[in-house]
């Protein structure tokens, strides 16, 4: 097992499970234009928008593509290895990051009430005031701790769920 660093952060490579390695599977045989048994290079950028989110820049594309030097592109078996080293070593509190950082829009470090019904009025503007209210008491809210240098342990800590205010 490695241990991968990111300022204060730390994680260690995690295991692909079977679920992943079939989605990994699946999203070869979507992009697999033409059946050739292969990815092209525009069949390559497009799986991995689709399993990461993002489109792979022209460097990691090309390092991608070079691990199938015998083939004109990327064949199922070293897709699935490639995307296995990916994300195994992805950074498992990113995509926590990324969300809290969309509803912190005054990047204080917490949430306020006010800033989880602003989120929500933009994404689910029909849901109920009620439902909003209960996510922010029950659901695990995340604030990005401050530590001193010195200081260790994660990143990120939950927050006490708060009461919910007298309607």
């Amino acid at each position: 097992m490695q241990i991968f660093t990111t300022g204060r952060s730390f994680w260690s490579e995690r295991e692909i499970n079977n679920a992943e390695r079939k989605k990994m599977e699946l999203v070869f045989h979507q992009c697999d234009v033409g059946k050739k048994g292969y990815l092209s290079r525009e069949d390559l950028k497009i799986a991995v928008v689709m399993l990461f989110g993002y489109k792979p820049s022209k460097s990691e594309t090309n390092i991608l593509m070079e691990n199938g030097a015998d083939c004109p592109g990327v064949p199922l078996e070293l897709f699935v290895s490639l995307m296995e080293k990916k994300m195994s070593a992805e950074d498992p509190y990113e995509k926590t990051r990324q969300i809290f950082s969309a509803f912190d829009v005054h990047c204080r470090g917490f949430l306020k009430l006010d800033d989880f019904k602003s989120a929500f009025k933009r994404v689910a503007p029909r849901l109920p005031k009620r439902t909003v209210l209960e996510a922010f008491r029950e659901g695990s809210i995340w604030r990005v701790a401050s530590h001193s240098p010195h200081a260790s342990g994660p990143l990120l800590k939950k927050l006490v769920p708060l009461p919910l205010p007298q309607a």
